[in-house]
C-alpha cells in the first residue's frame, strides 16, 4: 500500500492538467485558464483558443528546458497569458512560445519574461503577433536570447509590442511583414533584417539599444515614421544598411545617436536606388556615414541639424557622386533667399579639409573635435595643404527647417 502511494503521488508530480486539457479538447475549441499557475513544456496540435483573464493571472511556466509552449498546428490563438521560464540553450532555441510550420496563429496580450527566446516563428505565415511583452533571461547582451524571431515567415503582422532587454527582433529570409507601433529599448539590435525583403516598418519607437534598425542583404523595404534614439556606445547606430537596395527611408526622427545614418555598399543591385526623404536627422555625433558606394542613393527635404558631424566617407576613393542632395535643411548653410522662394540662392557645399585625416586614420579619429583638429582644419580652408574633398552639393537647400 505504501509502494502504491508513493507511484501515484509520483504520477501525479509527472502529469500536466494543461497539457492533458490540450490532448482532450476537440479542434477549434476554446481552453479558459483562471487564475493560477500551470505547468509548461505544453504542445498544441490542433486549432485551439487558450485565453486567461486581461490581467494575466493566468501564468504558464516552464522548467527551463527546451520551450514553455510548441505550437504545431495552424489557427492557434494564445491570449492574455504570462509565459516564463523557457530553457536556457542558444542551440536549442529555448522560447517562451515557438511556432513551426503554421498559418493563421495570433499571439495577443501575453507578458513573457524569463524566457531565452520570447517568441519564435519557424515558417508561419499569415500570422499576428499584438501588444505582448516580451523580456529576455537577465543575461550580457550578447548572451541573451531574441525578442522576437522570424525564420521563412511571410505575411504576418509585428504590432504594438514591447520588447525590453532582449537581444534582437530578427528576421530570416521573411517577406511581406508588417512591424508597426512597437517599442524596442535597451537591447541589441531593436529591428534586424537578413535576407529579408519586401517589409514595411512604420511607426515604432527604438531607443537606448546598440543599433536601432539594421537591414542586410534585403531590398525592396520601407522605412517610415519611426522614431530611433540614443543608439550610443561604440557601435551605436541609428539606422544602417549592408548590401541593400531599394529601400524608401521617409518621415523617420534620428536623434541622439552615435552614427544616425550608416550605408555600406547601399544600393548594391546594379541600377538599384536608395531614397531617404523628409527625414529629422538631429544631433548625432555623425550624421551620415558612407562605405564603398557603388549605386545612387537619394537624399531630399532631410532635416540636418545640430550634428557634429555631417557627412563621412570610409573610403580613400571619395564615392560622393553617388549620392544626391536635394532641398535638404543644412543647419549650417550661410546662404540668403532673396526671393523668398524657401530655397537658398547659392547651393550649399560641405568639403573634406583636414578632416580627411581622421576619416581614413583611427588613431587621429581620438583627436577629432579638440582646439587642435579644428585649427588645423580652419588653416587647412584659409590654404589647403591637399586638395579637398567635396562631399555635398545641394544645389536647392531648404532655408527653413519645417519639422
Amino acid at each position: 500500500m505504501r509502494y502504491l502511494t508513493l507511484f501515484l503521488f509520483a504520477l501525479f508530480l509527472h502529469a500536466n492538467p494543461l497539457q492533458e486539457a490540450i490532448n482532450s479538447a476537440s479542434a477549434g475549441s476554446k481552453i479558459e485558464l483562471g487564475k493560477g499557475r500551470y505547468k509548461g513544456g505544453i504542445i498544441i496540435d490542433k486549432p485551439l483558443i487558450i485565453e486567461g483573464a486581461e490581467d494575466k493571472s493566468a501564468h504558464i511556466i516552464g522548467d527551463n528546458t527546451s520551450s514553455v509552449i510548441t505550437v504545431t498546428s495552424s489557427n492557434v490563438i494564445l491570449k492574455n497569458l504570462h509565459i516564463s521560464a523557457s530553457g536556457d540553450s542558444h542551440e536549442g532555441l529555448d522560447a517562451a512560445v515557438l511556432v513551426k510550420d503554421a498559418s493563421n496563429v495570433v499571439l495577443e496580450n501575453n507578458k513573457i519574461t524569463d524566457s531565452l527566446f520570447g517568441i519564435n516563428f519557424q515558417k508561419v505565415s499569415n500570422s499576428k503577433i499584438i501588444n505582448n511583452f516580451i523580456t529576455s533571461k537577465p543575461r550580457d547582451l550578447g548572451v541573451r536570447g531574441d525578442g522576437i524571431v522570424f525564420w521563412y515567415s511571410h505575411n504576418n503582422i509585428v504590432r504594438n509590442n514591447h520588447l525590453y532587454k532582449s537581444r534582437d527582433m530578427v528576421a530570416w529570409y521573411s517577406s511581406k511583414n508588417i512591424f508597426e507601433n512597437n517599442l524596442g529599448e535597451w537591447s541589441r539590435y531593436s529591428l534586424h533584417f537578413m535576407y529579408a525583403n519586401d517589409n514595411l516598418i512604420q511607426n515604432n519607437i527604438f531607443e537606448h539599444n546598440s543599433v536601432g534598425i539594421f537591414f542586410m542583404y534585403s531590398h525592396d523595404i520601407t522605412a517610415r515614421n519611426n522614431t530611433i534614439k540614443n543608439s550610443l556606445g561604440t557601435f551605436g547606430l541609428g539606422l544602417g544598411l549592408k548590401d541593400s537596395s531599394n529601400f524608401i527611408i521617409e518621415d523617420n526622427n534620428i536623434i541622439y545617436n552615435a552614427r544616425g545614418i550608416f550605408l555600406d555598399q547601399s544600393p548594391y543591385m546594379q541600377g538599384g536606388v536608395n531614397v531617404f526623404r523628409r527625414n529629422n536627422i538631429l544631433y548625432n555625433a555623425n550624421a551620415v556615414q558612407f562605405l564603398g558606394l557603388r549605386e545612387k542613393s537619394l537624399f531630399s527635404e532631410n532635416i540636418f541639424k545640430g550634428n557634429t558631424e555631417l557627412i563621412s566617407s570610409d573610403t580613400p576613393k571619395n564615392d560622393m557622386p553617388y549620392v544626391e542632395w536635394r532641398r535638404n535643411y543644412w543647419d549650417d548653410y550661410e546662404g540668403f533667399d532673396q526671393n523668398q522662394d524657401g530655397i537658398g540662392d547659392i547651393p550649399y557645399k560641405r568639403y573634406a579639409y583636414a578632416d580627411k585625416l581622421w576619416l581614413y586614420n583611427e588613431n587621429i579619429k581620438f583627436f577629432y573635435g579638440t582646439v587642435a583638429m579644428s585649427l588645423l582644419n580652419f588653416l587647412a580652408k584659409l590654404a589647403p595643404f591637399s586638395q579637398p574633398e567635396l562631399m555635398v552639393a545641394d544645389n536647392e537647400p531648404l532655408i527653413k527647417a519645417a519639422m
